[in-house]
């Protein structure tokens, strides 16, 4: 496999890997933030910015909502994301979390999934203000492996500090922002009535599976490098070689905020 060099935020050439091999988000924590809307869900207006392929945006799309925009950046990602969603009626769009290109007052829910950590807090939270209907609900949510439930995965975890003691992560939702997004939420003028949630979910992954999903991940690409990445794949892989599945346990973790307007 040739492993090309990342940079941080860029999924060209991820898209396809992403889209294969990232599981769904707790169905739970779905159902609670439709809920914080406060309308049924059949008038719910919903715009998804960071769309990525699309994940999150079908979950919710399939729970019945009246409208939904899928907004995304990354051309390889948007393209794919288009592909997947095909039979179902989403609108897709060329845009930021700082400039979405929507209208004011368009929706009543807005989320980003597995995205926020990439954008500008400020200029995003403003953005998200105008789109916002009075009372509208932003959501922030990740999608995180629990790995201190299975010690095989904590074993994985530790490979990359050996290759790379100073490792940070960025989008792993229990690291970065999220270490913060409840106190930045409060003291946003834009939103209030910050609310929490989380959900657990298994999925039993293939080892193929398990290792696409360790391939669509941006932040350990561009801190590890090209060949410290191709070494670390080679070390999961003959880790989980032989099993029939991987038990990977995931916990959907969400921030909602309801608009100050």
């Amino acid at each position: 496999m040739t492993v090309k060099k990342m940079t941080p935020g860029d999924f060209t050439g991820l898209a396809k890997a992403y889209a294969v091999n990232r599981p769904n988000y707790s169905s739970s924590v779905l159902k609670s933030i439709l809920g914080l809307v406060g309308k049924p869900q059949s008038e719910i207006d919903f715009v998804d910015v960071g769309a990525g392929t699309g994940i999150w945006t079908r979950m919710v799309a399939e729970a019945g909502v009246r409208s939904v925009v899928a907004v995304e950046p990354n051309e390889d990602m948007r393209s794919e994301g288009q592909s997947l969603t095909g039979d179902i009626d989403v609108r897709w769009l060329a845009g930021s979390a700082e400039d979405t290109t929507l209208e004011d007052n368009c929706c009543d829910l807005l989320t980003m999934a597995s995205s926020f950590h990439w954008a500008d807090f400020d200029k995003a939270t403003k953005e998200f203000h105008s789109l916002l209907r009075p009372s509208g609900v932003f959501a922030a949510l990740w999608n995180p492996r629990l790995i201190e439930v299975n010690p095989m995965l904590v074993e994985i975890e530790s490979y990359l500090n050996e290759l790379n003691p100073e490792i940070r992560r960025v989008s792993s939702g229990r690291s970065g922002i999220t270490e913060t997004l409840t106190e930045k939420l409060f003291e946003c003028a834009y939103f209030d009535d910050v609310v929490y949630m989380e959900g657990r979910h298994v999925i039993e992954m293939t080892p193929e599976r398990y290792l696409g999903a360790w391939r669509s991940v941006n932040d350990l690409q561009a801190q590890l490098g090209a060949e410290k990445f191709k070494d670390f794949l080679g070390r999961v892989e003959k880790r989980i070689s032989g099993l029939d599945s991987i038990e990977a346990t995931y916990l959907t973790r969400a921030w909602c905020a309801r608009s100050t307007k």
